[in-house]
């Protein structure tokens, strides 16, 4: 076990990625980097690093914030429930971001792993992170068969992640075996060839590498069926604010209907009054962790006199960039605009 970890830390000098959250021991912008790219590619996921670090340098700069600013600059990443948990967090710190286990654990929005990396990064405490790249690796070269998503596994992984973890190093193991996960060891096509821990890897030699790691259940995905309206007013549009409960909590978005399958919408709802509904090409598909949502668009236009709805807000087109707009809402209005 001694080697393996050694033989990590070796890799991660010659290999690691460049990335500017680790040129910093700062435990704020470590936080927000970890909370970014959660569910996010690093690619992907790196200029909203940059513009969020930029835009609020501390927890002080973050709590001041309003809600639809940060949400407005979450725009595009997904899983917006992180940004509602950062800024909730942000408030509750007073300005200083916490120095111990127990109180990262307890921020909005930090779990186990989160904690285990801040901690063992910004203040080298010996905690060893768990995420979906460590179970691959620790799957594969152990050969563990036990299911990662039952009470038996976490344990299981938990404990022997603990145990391979680098007390002199923590920060720097972690990073390297989330970093040999996603370089080397990856899900499809993992580059067993040039892969340092090929002799002791177990998967390798029982040729069993597709097979790890093993989930009990698989994700149920789900459809649902949305209809968005574009109800234009000269130069004005009209938008509703999504709230609790469901996807996209506070973001705006186009009037909806939602039905229960696929086929179009025959008339306008009752709050269009009488207008024409102007069906807009085809459907798209807009996939998320657990469902797919097939989105249809259509267009309507009401007299500059017609009564604006308590559930929506009238907005001039040119104003639509300043409110935060889920993904599939934004392609849809390019269709338009």
């Amino acid at each position: 076990m001694k080697n393996f970890s050694a033989i990590l830390l070796s890799w991660y000098q010659a290999h690691k990625r460049n990335l500017p959250f680790r040129e910093t021991k700062n435990p704020y912008l470590i936080w927000l980097s970890e909370i970014i790219f959660q569910q996010t590619r690093i690619s992907q996921g790196l200029s909203y690093y940059e513009k969020f670090s930029k835009r609020f340098p501390s927890p002080r700069a973050l709590a001041a914030a309003q809600e639809d600013e940060v949400l407005k600059l979450w725009q595009g990443l997904g899983y917006y429930s992180r940004a509602r948990n950062l800024h909730a967090a942000a408030k509750s710190m007073n300005g200083v971001f916490p120095r111990t286990y127990e109180g990262v654990r307890s921020l909005k929005g930090v779990g186990d792993y989160t904690a285990a990396a801040i901690c063992s990064i910004a203040y080298d405490m010996p905690y060893a992170v768990v995420d979906g790249n460590v179970y691959r690796v620790l799957s594969r070269v152990f050969g563990i068969k036990t299911p990662i998503d039952s009470p038996a596994g976490k344990r299981e992984f938990t404990v022997l992640a603990q145990k391979l973890l680098d007390k002199k190093y923590p920060g720097e193991y972690n990073q390297a075996i989330m970093d040999f996960g996603a370089i080397v060891c990856t899900p499809q096509v993992p580059g067993c060839k040039a892969c340092p821990l090929a002799k002791m890897c177990i998967a390798k030699r029982e040729n069993c590498i597709e097979k790890l790691p093993v989930k009990a259940q698989k994700t149920k995905i789900s459809e649902r069926f949305f209809h968005y309206i574009y109800v234009e007013q000269g130069n004005f549009v009209w938008l509703h604010k999504r709230g609790a409960g469901d996807i996209w909590q506070n973001l705006y978005e186009l009037p909806l209907v939602e039905t229960a399958n696929s086929a179009k919408l025959k008339k306008a709802p009752a709050w269009c009054g009488c207008a024409k509904l102007s069906f807009l090409g085809k459907p798209v598909k807009h996939v998320l962790s657990h469902r797919v949502i097939w989105a249809q668009l259509y267009r309507v236009k009401l007299p500059p006199t017609a009564k604006v709805p308590p559930e929506f807000v009238r907005v001039k087109k040119e104003a639509l960039e300043k409110y935060a707009i889920p993904r599939l809402v934004q392609k849809l209005l390019e269709k338009i605009l």
